[in-house]
């Protein structure tokens, strides 16, 4: 539940190769939750081990608790509770990628998570949350990242935070509208690009499209009027880092 995750700042990750990722990354779960049924695997034997030695709890549940727990009726073997952890917007090195992403709202934990893995896979620098956006460390938001959300720095800001350090920003501001009169493929992508997208049914606000060096949009040739928050992300992504 929210609630319990900001008071405890921890959050669940399911399965082994969740757990994998988190383990390559320098993560130790906080307490890691093995099923009695759960098979013998060289994985399952090292985040035991990483577990405990960084001060952990390894507690064997039945499939009753797996269930409760994960809220599946056929639940993963191994869960694990793991830190959150947020990047500070100060902290951020914008020279470290040729691409960021920052989101306007979010709503859909699902669209969050696969934006968090598309970055990812894009070789993103990190995803900035701007406003009231769903909360990156729900069940559903991380089962979407498929493990990435141990790889990309994620950050969090108000409106007026975000502004402020966004006036800093080195390179290119880009932003999707539908009322944009340039197509995304011929945009001037200037590294470092910080492309910013809006809420998944109201679009971009006129304060952060102001804000843009440019806005773009990505032509509908069919019935559709729009695409896919997650979608148009993933195209953005790799319009930006093209030649990069």
């Amino acid at each position: 539940m929210k609630k319990a995750r900001d008071q405890s700042g921890t959050f669940l990750a399911e399965g082994l190769k969740f757990i994998g990722e988190a383990l390559d990354l320098g993560q130790t779960p906080r307490q890691l939750l093995v099923g009695k049924d759960a098979r013998p695997h060289p994985l399952l034997d090292r985040a035991r081990a990483e577990t405990l030695a960084k001060g952990g709890e390894v507690i064997v549940v039945t499939r009753e608790i797996l269930e409760k727990v994960s809220r599946k009726d056929n639940p993963q073997t191994v869960l694990a509770v793991f830190d959150q952890t947020y990047t500070a917007l100060d902290a951020l090195d914008p020279g470290r990628s040729p691409c960021w992403v920052a989101l306007e709202q979010v709503r859909d934990p699902g669209n969050l998570g696969t934006i968090i893995r598309t970055a990812d896979a894009a070789g993103c620098g990190g995803v900035i949350l701007i406003d009231d956006c769903v909360d990156p460390f729900s069940v559903e938001a991380v089962r979407a990242t498929m493990g990435s959300i141990f790889a990309v720095s994620v950050s969090r800001a108000t409106r007026a935070e975000f502004l402020a350090w966004r006036a800093r920003w080195p390179g290119s501001v880009v932003g999707t509208r539908l009322d944009a009169a340039h197509d995304y493929r011929a945009a001037p992508y200037r590294h470092p690009t910080l492309i910013l997208m809006g809420n998944e049914q109201a679009g971009l606000t006129d304060d952060l499209a102001a804000a843009c060096d440019l806005t773009v949009k990505i032509p509908m040739r069919g019935r559709a009027d729009s695409l896919n928050l997650a979608i148009a992300t993933g195209i953005m992504v790799y319009a930006a880092t093209e030649g990069a």
